[in-house]
């Protein structure tokens, strides 16, 4: 066997495992908070290894979950990115500048201490049982459990303490802005909703307290801790639906009740779990805790406050939130060699309305002029030729940034061929030539999205290149090639539902 056979089965193993094998890329601190559209962290690290060499650029206009961003520090890139979305930021500054296991630890334990007791005194029963799920159904509670190690233990509830647990003080939220969303039947909302329409008052006032001691704590344990708290809102929301009559279609119907979880939208299901807010965020700071013990030391990335201070105290990484058409303008042509980017496919995640529960609660502004989406709310504006016009200059823009020689990896798909005006005109309007594509997996499974009309089940890695060289090409030629999935056709028809 010669080094070059050897070299394209170790190639085709390692690709396997990324774009066949469900990936690893949702464990750890990749799986630690909710975001749509994730990416496996293995198809990141694919491209960034075999596009990039150590200390160069990569820019991504489209941060999304950030995972990208530590991905290319884990691997010595620099990295510059840009989110509309507040919390995407917040997101990347945690994965690149995580607290140490031992004083998060030590922060976990003192705000359980101030606010665990009177968390609890409102989950209270009698024989001082501490209510940890209770199931609801046409706004009257049904069952309640208390968990006893991994198990749920259903409770013998008198009438009395079923009134008490059913009785709804109105609660107004001191922490908590109100929500600004926009009326859309997709995700269930309408302009009026409110923030109390998503939680009841015991969670909101739970919520209140770990917000209070969480503003004692300095910059970066404040991050952490307020984004353990918002990875836990949709466990501790009343859109977690409850589970029944699993394995009816099999004749082996169980009567258990499972517990379900907050899916895309503001679904508010009539029959569904309320659970102990404290456990919620205790079960969230558990899983940053132990995430952070198994990456054991931790990497310090110099993060700049500018992008003057990126360019010139060559810091390893400048996250900016805001518009990408006009953050990118700041940055000088021909300066970056990849650009690496996932950008909004189209009406698949209006992200920033799916996102308001979280910016409204950490007190994050969402500027949502400037997204670049297709929304089916009403009043945005946001359709499909405003869409591909503002996704051309963006794309003009990132031409511009590029180097001769550079490349630009862009993972998409979407349901109609609509959506994708814009990439087939990538070339002429962008100066770019597309050199081919490959499919990928989804990062993980949706229940709205295996179950819609026309659900796309694979993304897209389309690339496109910038006076690319005869040798430039054969390098990427030969990384490619090797794949069975490779294609320099554009994706066909057939295997994208329209």
């Amino acid at each position: 066997m010669t080094a070059n056979t050897q070299t394209e089965l170790d190639f085709k193993d390692n690709s396997r495992k990324w774009m066949h094998v469900p990936p690893d890329g949702y464990k750890g601190l990749s799986g630690f908070h909710k975001y749509w559209g994730k990416k496996p962290t293995e198809a990141w690290r694919f491209l960034i290894e075999n596009l990039t060499d150590v200390d160069e650029i990569v820019l991504d206009p489209f941060l999304g979950s950030g995972l990208i961003a530590k991905e290319c520090t884990d691997l010595e890139r620099r990295f510059i990115g840009f989110d509309i979305n507040p919390i995407s930021i917040e997101l990347t500054k945690l994965y690149l500048d995580l607290p140490s296991y031992k004083d998060l630890n030590n922060a976990i334990t003192s705000i359980e201490k101030e606010v665990r007791p009177i968390i609890d005194e409102m989950y209270l029963l009698s024989a001082n049982n501490i209510a940890t799920h209770i199931l609801w159904e046409n706004n009257r509670i049904t069952k309640v459990w208390k968990k006893v190690g991994k198990n749920r233990v259903e409770l013998d509830v008198s009438e009395d303490e079923i009134i008490g647990l059913e009785h709804k003080d109105i609660y107004n939220p001191e922490y908590i802005r109100d929500l600004r969303l926009f009326d859309n039947s997709r995700i269930n909302t309408k302009k009026e909703l409110d923030i109390r329409d998503l939680f009841n008052p015991r969670a909101l006032r739970a919520i209140d307290l770990v917000r209070s001691e969480i503003e004692k704590y300095d910059k970066r344990m404040k991050r952490a801790l307020s984004l353990i708290l918002s990875s836990s809102l949709g466990q501790m929301s009343e859109m977690v639906f409850a589970v029944s009559k699993r394995g009816k279609t099999t004749g082996k119907e169980s009567e258990k009740i499972e517990v379900g979880s907050w899916v895309i939208g503001y679904w508010r299901p009539e029959q569904h779990f309320e659970i102990n807010a404290w456990n919620c965020f205790e079960n969230k700071a558990r899983k940053l805790l132990k995430a952070i013990r198994d990456i054991g030391a931790l990497r310090q990335n110099s993060i700049a406050l500018n992008l003057d201070r990126f360019q010139n105290d060559r810091c390893d990484v400048y996250v900016c939130v805001g518009d990408s058409e006009d953050l990118l303008k700041d940055i000088p042509s021909k300066s970056v060699r990849v650009i690496l980017t996932d950008p909004p496919h189209g009406d698949r995640i209006p992200y920033l309305e799916l996102s308001e529960m979280w910016n409204s609660i950490l007190g994050l502004d969402s500027k949502y002029d400037g997204e670049l989406v297709v929304s089916n709310a009403k009043g945005r504006g946001k359709d499909i030729d405003a869409y591909n016009k503002k996704l051309s200059l963006i794309f003009g823009q990132c031409s511009r940034i590029l180097r001769d020689d550079g490349l630009l990896a862009v993972m998409f798909n979407a349901r109609s061929d609509d959506h994708w005006d814009s990439l087939h005109e990538l070339e002429e309007a962008a100066d770019l030539e597309y050199l081919g594509c490959y499919p990928m997996e989804y990062s993980a499974g949706s229940v709205v999205q295996d179950n819609r009309k026309g659900g796309l089940k694979t993304d897209y890695v389309l690339l496109y290149g910038k006076d690319i060289s005869k040798e430039r090409r054969k390098n990427i030629m030969g990384i490619f090639n090797i794949m069975n999935e490779w294609s320099t056709d554009y994706p066909k028809k057939a295997s994208r539902p329209c």
